[in-house]
């Protein structure tokens, strides 16, 4: 279901802040070989091969623990397993314990404990008893494991998809995960997830209560909610969401480690119009930047979204 006429967004670019941002773009090229150090309207960028920027902005105050709803982003590797063994056998890169449910135990990567439910990522305590007590087997091979790198920021790995390394999602917190769904279906024309292609909700009734079960693994001790969860692909890089963890909530992601993201239009102008017109909230409209012009939006958890007029 397109939104309108306008060609669809393509995503254009991340946004951190960083105490050192010559230093986090060799952070990340070096652990991701196939990204190059740039700079993109006097911001020092990373330039992944997908034309994916992530920008890096000097901030020496800014503070990781300050979370939004943008929580972490991430690439797929061509194979995780590895890629995370390799890793952990370096000294510049920080670990994050994925929690199994069992004791304090905890592992690097998803599949050293059990961690799906049928297509679902996420096992409950009671789930995790019932494996036990049939003996089911660890899945080992590919998954998902979690990374520390500069200024605290969060980024994740996964792979074994066939694909070459990239640039591949931004994760989210949303208060109400299936109206965010239908948020950036509405406005920008985004098809879901295939997985979430099938949400039987629409404007009026998508306030779907969170799960009580907390599910595992998870970087969080006490497990994760993981239920509603949504998601949208912009072009070959996907916004995926769970539930807001917490009851606040989330402030503006403005300011903030990870600042915003961006999509790159065709027409700012006529993007501004239609999106105004669609109730939109503007956080900033059109300004210079570099060779072009962008105009900020606010997103449906405060998520702050970029829009970049192509060149």
């Amino acid at each position: 279901m397109p939104a309108h006429d306008l060609p669809t967004p393509k995503f254009h670019h991340v946004h951190l802040r960083s105490a050192d941002p010559d230093a986090a773009v060799d952070f990340y090229c070096r652990l991701f070989p196939t990204s190059r150090p740039t700079t993109w309207a006097g911001f020092t960028a990373a330039a992944v091969p997908n034309d994916i920027l992530i920008l890096f902005e000097r901030d020496e105050t800014v503070d990781a623990t300050q979370q939004s709803a943008l929580w972490h982003f991430g690439w797929h590797v061509p194979d995780s397993r590895r890629t995370t063994e390799e890793f952990l056998k370096r000294d510049d890169v920080v670990s994050m314990p994925l929690y199994t449910g069992i004791g304090d135990g905890h592992v690097p990567i998803c599949s050293d404990t059990w961690y799906k439910t049928g297509e679902d990522l996420g096992v409950t305590k009671a789930r995790i008893a019932e494996l036990q007590a049939r003996n089911a087997p660890i899945p080992g091979g590919e998954g998902f494991a979690y990374f520390q790198g500069p200024d605290g920021a969060l980024f994740e790995i996964a792979g074994n998809y066939g694909e070459e390394e990239r640039f591949n999602h931004v994760h989210m917190w949303q208060e109400d995960p299936f109206c965010a769904q239908l948020w950036y279906r509405k406005h920008f024309g985004f098809q879901p997830r295939a997985k979430f292609a099938n949400i039987p909700v629409g404007e009026d009734d998508c306030q779907v209560p969170r799960s009580p079960d907390r599910t595992f693994p998870a970087l969080d001790p006490a497990g994760m909610y993981r239920y509603p969860a949504g998601g949208v692909a912009v072009g070959d890089v996907d916004l995926t969401w769970y539930p807001n963890q917490g009851s606040d909530s989330p402030p503006s992601s403005l300011g903030r480690l990870l600042d915003h993201i961006a999509f790159s239009v065709t027409d700012l102008d006529a993007w501004s119009d239609r999106l105004k017109a669609g109730g939109v909230t503007f956080l900033k409209d059109a300004y210079a930047i570099g060779d072009t012009r962008a105009a900020m939006i606010e997103g449906p958890s405060r998520e702050a979204i970029a829009l970049v007029e192509a060149a």
